[in-house]
């Protein structure tokens, strides 16, 4: 028997008895559309959650801090030093410092493009534009261009020179008039961008003398907002010697980095594929280094246990419709036992019966399969819409963190093909007993069979 005679018969067969293989069928489509439902549910709050993290910085990033052996604090911790009261703290001697030779350790390492180290200024101050004064988190970089950092510009220049400072997104919203009486409306946010800003650091001898500094620092460019991990959006960027000469005149000595040493280093790599076995290899060498890709694999692996467990769930559905395809090509077997044995007199082999019958259960699957596609596609067409005005109306309300979801329930290519081949699949498999049966029914004893 060819294959277009194969698939004639099973039509035929098929379009015999349509009531009974839509009931069938129906089954088949109801735990289709749970598993289409059910995972690409699970996908959309996966991309719903990464949406979430917005900027999380730059995955092919690797943050390096010293190893303090068991115990937080000093000059070290990667917590932000805000412009304000403050001093300078020692790290004990035993420390795993990041150091400029740790830097040329850092760099040596395969797949490293370039090691930035960072330092936060370990002074009191306070900022000031006009009749406004602000506060922020001043740090130096070890580049000139803040590109280096992922970073971008929303206005001005991303490039460091002596003398000017590149401030985040937030920086402008902490300027507040420290003269405002209570009811008065706040001014606006400065626009600081070419502006100069005075800046005033102060410290206080043994005896409690307070000593001051000013300079003026010209503000060339703004950056886009991150929204990411390492506070860039309420940062204050200045070249690396400007920090360590302000840090020098706060601790009263000559800041040595062999001795000192940095509070964090940045370690970019050339692709993201390298960050996970680098961060290992630098903790072996006693570091304590972290990268935005370790939350990036963590929600990835969180999500997709939760894609098997929901997928799993629908699958159970589709093993109950499973069973309504075997009785029903049982019966059928039973009603069409003489047929059967004509079919052999006249010359079909069992493997033709066999091929007969597995085909028929493949195509209630398949039916079945194509419907619930269409069904789960369509459900989830009308979550979104409901879970897009809910999160339109938290938005509204101003409950909403961060950027809103574009989608709560999303459906990726791949996921109604394996629901169509898995549905089909379940089909063949339960029509595989009865198959076997009519297959290996005696032609004498089926033509007799009443």
């Amino acid at each position: 028997m060819s294959f277009f005679d194969l698939l004639s018969q099973i039509l035929e067969n098929l379009g015999r008895r349509k009531a009974r293989v839509a009931l069938t069928a129906i089954g088949v489509v109801i735990g289709t559309a749970a598993v289409v439902v059910l995972v690409s549910l699970a996908i959309g709050q996966q991309r719903t959650a990464t949406e979430q993290l917005g900027g999380i910085g730059d995955l092919t990033q690797i943050q390096v801090m010293p190893n303090y052996g068991g115990g937080e604090g000093g000059r070290g911790v990667p917590a932000p030093v805000v412009v304000g009261p403050g001093g300078p703290g020692s790290p004990p001697p035993t420390q795993k410092l990041v150091t400029d030779d740790s830097l040329k350790e850092l760099a040596a390492l395969p797949g490293v493009v370039s090691v930035i180290p960072r330092d936060y200024l370990q002074a009191g101050g306070s900022m000031r534009v006009g009749k406004l004064e602000g506060y922020g988190q001043i740090m130096g970089v070890g580049t000139s261009d803040l590109t280096d950092l992922g970073l971008e510009a929303q206005a001005g220049t991303l490039t460091l020179a002596k003398g000017t400072v590149i401030i985040g997104a937030q920086v402008p919203m902490q300027f507040y008039d420290p003269r405002q009486r209570p009811g008065q409306e706040p001014p606006p946010p400065p626009d600081l961008l070419d502006k100069d800003i005075k800046l005033t650091l102060f410290k206080y001898t043994q005896d409690g003398t307070e000593i001051r500094k000013t300079m003026q620092v010209h503000v060339a460019g703004v950056l886009a907002e991150t929204r990411d991990w390492q506070g860039s959006d309420y940062s204050v960027f200045m070249s690396l010697d400007e920090v360590t000469a302000y840090n020098s005149w706060a601790m009263g000595r000559k800041v040595n980095r062999n001795r000192d040493g940095y509070p964090m280093a940045f370690v970019k790599m050339e692709s993201v594929e390298q960050v996970l076995e680098t961060t290992d290899k630098i903790t072996a060498l006693g570091y304590q280094a972290s990268t935005p890709q370790t939350i990036v694999e963590g929600i990835s692996s969180y999500f997709l246990t939760q894609q098997i467990m929901f997928g799993g769930v629908g699958a159970i559905s589709l093993l109950v419709a499973a069973i309504g395809i075997a009785n029903t090509m049982t019966m059928s077997i039973l009603e069409r036992t003489r047929e059967i044995g004509l079919m052999k007199a006249v010359g079909a082999t069992n493997r033709d019966v066999l091929s007969i019958f597995l085909g028929e259960a493949s195509g209630i699957g398949f039916l079945g399969g194509m419907g619930g596609v269409l069904l789960g596609w369509s459900a989830g067409q009308i979550i979104n819409v409901l879970a897009l005005a809910y999160f339109a109306g938290q938005a509204t309300q101003g409950q909403q963190f961060g950027p809103p979801p574009t989608a709560a329930v999303y459906t990726p290519g791949w996921l109604p093909i394996f629901a169509l081949v898995f549905a089909t699949l379940i089909g063949l498999l339960s029509g595989l007993y009865p198959a076997l049966r009519a297959a290996t029914l005696v032609p004498v004893m089926a033509l007799k069979y009443e």
